[in-house]
């Protein structure tokens, strides 16, 4: 024979609730100055909690359904009715098993409903608010089971879905930087979440030339990375070999104008590179001053006008600059200058400056990697902002 171990368990934990209820019931009657015989109140209370429950499990389909106050108003007046077929069972069992004195059947059905009527009505009402209370938390339960698991299911998809665009920006950027004989351009990027504001690009204009830009949107996230999208779209559409920096920039800016939300902005540079000539031309259009390392000595290009998007008659100008053999350009955007340490010191210029020119005899790649190392290693891999970097080396 297989034994039913949980409804076994129930069971007994309902007999040992039956029996507290008698425990109360005689406490109470004892108080008032009530004759009690314990015998007869035990059975009474087996009885009635044996006969009430099962009683109310079948009827419960009247008023479990109903919302409070209605389920109470059904509830009473079936408990009511119980309760006078409850008494007359429970009252024959008590006579014929623990009589509180010796008596006929009529005589204890007249004069000892108090005691069986009291735990009827009090057993009745206590486990209907208890199944009403327990069946509530669990629908709350459940309800708060699957708000967690539809919570999960979004996050999980804005996770692909950031990662989906985490891979269209990537593709966005150059996968393989061109060259110039005689220069080597190596780039670097690190958002601080999944897309990124930042954006550089390197593209050939002509056979010797190569446009140069880096840009940063204002803000992170979503919404900086779409409007990155739009500016190497519109760099893409303006620049040329016949274009310079500046009527670029201007271009750019009047577009971004037109078409940017307000408190919105990017900080851009731009320059060509020409290998012939080994020039630099170039504009700034309020991104960080570029830091150059030549013949052991360390500038900044300090030219410069308005961000893009807010001045649209602002009039750009371009600057220009030879570069030597063993010279090193270092572009980068504030989330290398702004990256801090545990102390909250950051990064700032000053040490980029005196790392590039320690290193100035390493490659571009080598030099982009090493300082991207320190600065991660600085700030303990906590990036307040997205990072990008580009370095340009004369060979």
């Amino acid at each position: 024979m297989k034994v039913n171990y949980p409804s076994l368990v129930r069971f007994f934990r309902q007999q040992s609730l039956y029996l507290a209820v008698s425990a109360v019931g005689g406490a109470i009657f004892w108080a008032i100055g009530q004759p009690i015989n314990p015998a007869t109140i035990l059975v009474y209370s087996l009885c009635i909690g044996n006969l009430l429950t099962p009683a109310t499990d079948r009827l419960n389909f009247l008023y479990r359904q109903r919302p409070f106050p209605f389920n109470w108003l059904v509830f009473v007046p079936v408990l009511l009715l119980l309760t006078v077929p409850i008494y007359v069972i429970s009252s024959t069992v008590v006579w014929l098993i623990a009589p509180p004195t010796p008596q006929s059947l009529s005589h204890l059905l007249t004069t000892g409903w108090k005691f069986p009527f009291l735990v009827t009505i009090v057993f009745g009402m206590l486990s209907f608010l208890y199944h009403t209370t327990k069946e509530r938390l669990e629908r709350r339960n459940v309800e708060l089971q699957q708000s967690v698991e539809l919570g999960t299911a979004r996050l999980e998809m804005q996770e692909q879905e950031l990662e989906r665009a985490r891979e269209i920006q990537q593709s966005l950027l150059p996968s393989e930087i061109p060259q110039l004989p005689g220069f080597e351009v190596a780039g670097a990027w690190q958002p601080a979440l999944s897309v990124s504001g930042d954006y550089y690009d390197v593209f050939r204009l002509g056979d010797h030339r190569l446009g140069i830009c880096i840009a940063d949107v204002v803000g992170k996230g979503v919404s900086a990375a779409l409007l990155m999208a739009n500016v190497q779209a519109a760099v893409r559409a303006f620049a040329s070999d016949s274009e310079s920096p500046a009527r670029v920039c201007g271009k750019v800016n009047s577009l971004l104008h037109e078409n940017i939300a307000t408190g919105k902005f990017v900080t851009f540079f731009y320059g060509i590179l020409d290998g012939e000539a080994r020039t630099f031309q170039y504009c700034n259009a309020g991104h960080l001053y570029p830091i150059l390392v030549s013949a052991g000595s360390v500038h900044m290009l300090e030219q410069g006008g308005a961000v893009l998007g807010v001045f649209p008659s602002w009039k750009y100008e371009d600057s220009v600059i030879e570069l030597r053999a063993g010279d090193r350009l270092l572009l980068f955007t504030d989330g290398i200058t702004e990256a801090s340490d545990a102390h909250g010191q950051e990064f700032e210029e000053t040490s980029i400056a005196t790392f590039a020119k320690a290193n100035a005899g390493l490659s571009a790649s080598e030099l982009n990697r090493r300082l991207l190392a320190e600065v991660t290693a600085f700030c303990g891999t906590q990036f307040r902002d997205d990072a990008t970097l580009l370095v340009i080396a004369v060979d």
